[in-house]
């Protein structure tokens, strides 16, 4: 009998990855035995802490919120939608689950049954390859937390990295070991000593016997099942997992994968009836291809020549681009890049002030401004930043504005080489103009709030997304104070946001054409930042202002703001968070390909289907537009 339900979620399936790379044949298998849940909004699907069960899920309709606690407060990791896929753990790890999934709006959800799926797929690297980078783009640790402040390990080898994966690995070779006889207190001692998730269990003869690791003792232990004095042998995990030496990165990943396991032992033979010669962890295969955000900020820490911060800032680049081939979230790359232009700038700025002839006479703080202050950067752009500095008296003004010029043009200097180019409209910190003490910047700011022109609304759209890098944040912060303080005053400066947001029409003609360039280089091009992204980002900003509300810089976040401050508009905010979202990948995506921008697209090199989909983010656009003329009152002064 025909199975049209099992029909239907396979045609569905075979969209997106991994199931793209399983034949149609085992994608029905697979199909026919995948369990269909339906969510009423807030519903909880599984929740932090709790042990992982027989499935993993992805989105049919609606959009799941991934989320942990951390001091009592709920944090969110990532809202997945259509398509994306969650809740791996169970086939990288036996660990509960680090994340509570629960139903952002109504949504249906397939749970895929873990061992079809492994059956389906066995022996398929590629298969394996995309679930490593998304259990670790979606997982949380308090070490990576640590390392990455709320960024978590990913890595991802692309097509002109993949040396580094067929290299062989590097493990620790010189592991920490017990005896079969030895306490499970010792070998808990041993482990928080050596800072360490698991301890080898070896015989007289250093073979391996068995494994112990944290979750082995917090299961038997702290349960009550097992006493601290109890031997190790009781609960180990028996027989272990082992390779050979100078086995590749590749071959590593697939056999904890195989094997459901976090720990490889390395034997003299490759067997269990060799000598112990070394284990191979996770950690160590992330350490080796280097490709993930963890390796790279703390590469940059290390770093004292800016030649090597352009080397790192490229290999960001092809993480980026791993990242896009692999459909990981959007929301989670804009982070990880975010995290590491600013590492950049940090170190840029620490390499210049030895360069200096003496320390810096007052505190300072460095600003990003632009799309770097709102961290959506992801592609090389042009620079935008400012510097702040603490008031001195009159006499020393000068010389200290020229102190923090020349810093200035040090780093500006060494941001360019790394490949930020040069601003055009030099809105950098070496201009004068743009490195002011912090009163002069309070003045400046209520001049463009109180006296508003096209000037300042042009100026306002890059300076009101500042955001602080380096130095001394309480600057940044009465800043910020002086500038919501004065927008109460007046509302002047909301009209010409305003009109600013409209003025550029929406990206389609009466005929439903794409608006492009009509003259010029760039003629018969569409301009998918001006047209598409810079309505809706100048829409956020003017709006979040509006509600008086700081420290929400980034395009999607005000959205996601405004959706929760107001209901009634729900709709609309959170169809303008996807649309920047599906936008901003498609603008990287086109700059990558082209080794470009992405500022300008050749429609004639899209496909039918691109074009559609361009074209449905740009309903929200015309809709947004027409809510800002409303509510602002801008047809009185358009």
């Amino acid at each position: 009998m025909k199975n049209s339900i099992a029909e239907r979620v396979r045609d569905f399936l075979k969209l997106y990855p991994p199931f793209n790379l399983l034949s149609t044949d085992k994608l029905f298998d697979i199909a026919k035995e995948v369990v269909i849940i339906y969510l009423e909004k807030g519903d909880v699907l599984f929740k932090e802490g709790t042990r992982c069960d027989n499935h993993f899920y992805i989105i049919r309709e609606g959009a799941v919120s991934l989320t942990y606690i951390k001091n009592h407060i709920q944090e969110v990791v990532s809202i997945s939608d259509t398509g994306d896929i969650f809740g791996v753990r169970p086939l990288i790890t036996q660990e509960n689950y680090k994340l509570t999934a629960s139903a952002h709006e109504e949504s249906i959800v397939y749970g895929i049954p873990i061992k079809s799926f492994q059956k389906a797929s066995e022996h398929n690297s590629k298969v394996y390859k995309y679930l490593i980078t998304a259990f670790a783009s979606n997982s949380y640790d308090a070490y990576t937390s640590k390392e990455t402040k709320e960024i978590f390990i990913d890595y991802l080898p692309n097509n002109s990295q993949d040396i580094p994966y067929f290299q062989t690995v590097k493990y620790t070779k010189k592991p920490v070991t017990c005896t079969a006889n030895s306490s499970l207190q010792d070998a808990a001692l041993k482990m928080s000593t050596n800072k360490i998730g698991g301890i080898i269990v070896i015989d007289e003869a250093k073979k391996p016997v068995g494994i112990i690791t944290n979750s082995d003792i917090t299961r038997k232990i702290a349960t009550g099942l097992f006493s601290i004095h109890t031997p190790v042998s009781r609960i180990m995990s028996s027989p272990v997992i082992t390779s050979k030496r100078h086995l590749t990165v590749a071959d590593g990943q697939l056999e904890m994968i195989n094997h459901n396991i976090g720990h490889l032992c390395i034997t003299k033979d490759g067997t269990v009836n060799s000598k112990l010669v070394g284990v191979l962890t996770q950690h160590d295969i992330l350490v080796t291809l280097g490709n993930n955000p963890s390796v790279l900020l703390k590469e940059i820490k290390r770093v004292n020549r800016t030649k090597k911060l352009r080397n790192i800032r490229l290999k960001a680049n092809g993480l980026l681009k791993s990242y896009l081939e692999q459909n990981i979230p959007i929301t989670h790359i804009i982070k990880v890049i975010a995290q590491i232009n600013d590492a950049i700038t940090v170190r840029a700025i620490e390499i210049a002030l030895p360069k200096m002839p003496t320390p810096p006479p007052v505190a300072f703080a460095w600003m990003a401004l632009g799309s770097q202050g709102r961290k959506e950067q992801l592609l090389y752009t042009d620079q935008d930043n400012a510097l702040v500095f603490e008031d001195v008296s009159e006499e020393k003004y000068e010389e200290t504005q020229a102190y923090f010029l020349e810093l200035s043009k040090h780093i500006t200097k060494s941001l360019n080489k790394i490949g930020f180019e040069y601003c055009e409209a030099d809105m950098m910190a070496s201009n004068r103009e743009w490195c002011k003490s912090i009163t002069a910047w309070k003045h400046q700011f209520k001049n463009w709030i109180l006296k508003p022109d096209e000037k300042a609304v042009l100026l306002s759209s890059i300076f009101f997304d500042y955001n602080f890098v380096y130095g001394d944040r309480k600057l940044t912060e009465a800043l910020t104070h002086t500038i919501f303080k004065t927008l109460k005053e007046t509302s002047l400066l909301y009209v010409f946001m305003g009109q600013n947001a409209v003025k550029s029409p929406p990206p389609l003609g009466f005929f439903k054409q794409f608006l492009v360039e009509q003259n010029g280089e760039q003629k018969d091009l569409f301009n998918i930042k001006h047209r598409a992204l810079m309505p809706l980002i100048d829409a956020a900003r003017l709006l979040i202002l509006s509600h008086g509300i700081k420290g929400i810089n980034s395009t999607y976040e005000r959205y996601a703001k405004l959706a929760e401050i107001e209901p009634y508009n729900k709709e609309l905010y959170e169809s303008c968070l996807y649309a920047f979202k599906a936008l901003t990948k498609f603008k990287t995506k086109q700059g990558l390909l082209h080794n470009t921008s992405g500022k300008f697209i050749d429609l004639k090199s899209l496909s039918k289907e691109e074009k559609l989909k361009l074209k449905r983010c740009f309903k929200p656009i015309q809709e947004i537009q027409q809510s800002l003329t409303f509510r602002f009152d801008l047809k009185n002064f358009l």
